[in-house]
């Protein structure tokens, strides 16, 4: 492929209304949402159904119109401009094939429409065949192709027009898991060697952290935090982004000093506080699984209710004064295994806890 000169995607105070249907009230998908994509950036949209993660893809696809606020690539306001107009790539959930073209013309469609000369066309699609290494494939139809290869052709159509932008709606749900997990990679190495701009909406947060440049953590079109994978896991601002960027234990704080420094299960415990956190909430001290360490010395004592073994890890679920939590022991090896009813030991890495403000349970999830 020729060099792709890579362009920013900005949204400012982008929000899109659905207007009210028989008896129900306007829906705001998207709420003043403003976010930016540095030149050749991979950014991940991560949260639940209904959060408002793919409105905004297709907000800047094209597809849907803002309510207000503005679509900017390159710099140019697109946000009234027809797909056609954008010059943005976009590879959908179900690969959208066309099932009675082979390889090279479901690829080559997307040229045909722009009626680029056929010498350049048969070009540029063999170049991005070898990209994606499917170019033994040319002939085949989308019906000979695995899973995984029907991805690879999908993402070649999206990429053979050199678009400004490239758009990711969830494609890799339709995997199996190792192959999604093999694809996942891919996709990022193929991402970095075109260079080119993406957007990319899941709701699995391993994807999200395998990827991304950059991670936006999505709630009720309302964005939560944004950061790298390992800024937002490390340092989640909200008991919701801890809980959606993997597993995390709440546990209940029953006194705290306003600092850093709480009391869990009646022992004192060190922990960072979470930016613009209200000393007037109550608290909750946010522990991963694998910081919770298992230790015949450890100060804190908890019951087994289940183990299950893993592989690399042994989890259990423990419970201790009335509260169940999760614990991911990998050194099982060595310390040993335990089994439902057994009483066990243990401490916390305190320099990876996190003190953050409770949440009333909801179903955004």
């Amino acid at each position: 492929m020729s060099e792709n000169k890579a362009v920013g995607v900005e949204l400012k105070e982008l929000t899109k209304v659905f207007p009210a249907y028989g008896t129900q009230k306007d829906f705001t998908a998207v709420d003043h949402v403003s976010l930016s994509a540095r030149p050749g950036e991979m950014v991940t949209l991560l949260g639940p159904s209904g959060c408002g993660k793919t409105t905004i893809l297709r907000m800047i696809s094209g597809f849907e119109i803002p309510t207000s606020g503005q679509v900017l690539i390159g710099g140019k306001d697109v946000s009234t401009l027809p797909p056609n107009k954008r010059n943005v790539g976009m590879m959908f959930q179900s690969y959208a094939l066309f099932p009675h073209l082979n390889v090279f013309e479901n690829v080559a469609y997307g040229l045909r429409v722009k009626k680029v000369p056929e010498q350049e066309i048969r070009r540029r699609v063999q170049e991005v065949l070898e990209l994606m290494q499917i170019s033994a494939f040319t002939a085949r139809m989308p019906n000979q192709l695995s899973g995984g290869q029907q991805q690879r052709v999908a993402l070649a159509r999206a990429v053979v027009t050199e678009p400004s932008v490239l758009l990711f709606d969830e494609p890799l749900s339709n995997l199996d898991a190792k192959l999604r997990e093999y694809m996942r990679d891919e996709l990022r190495k193929i991402q970095q060697r075109v260079g080119i701009t993406s957007v990319y909406v899941t709701h699995d947060q391993s994807e999200a952290m395998a990827i991304s440049d950059k991670v936006v953590v999505m709630r009720s079109g309302v964005i939560q935090q944004v950061g790298t994978a390992t800024g937002i896991y490390t340092s989640p601002l909200s008991c919701f982004v801890a809980d959606f960027m993997g597993k995390a234990n709440f546990l209940p704080v029953t006194d705290w000093n306003g600092k850093d420094t709480c009391v869990v299960f009646g022992r004192p415990v060190k922990a960072a506080l979470a930016e613009g956190t209200d000393p007037k909430r109550e608290m909750v001290l946010m522990a991963r699984p694998e910081n919770i360490i298992l230790c015949q010395d450890g100060p804190f004592e908890a019951r087994v209710e289940n183990a299950t073994y893993m592989g690399q890890t042994f989890q259990y679920v423990l419970s201790c004064q009335g509260h169940s939590f999760f614990v991911a022991d990998y050194g099982y090896h060595t310390g040993g295994i335990h089994g439902p009813g057994d009483t066990v030991h243990w401490r916390m890495v305190e320099p990876s806890l996190r003190l953050l403000q409770a949440e009333k349970e909801d179903n955004d999830a």
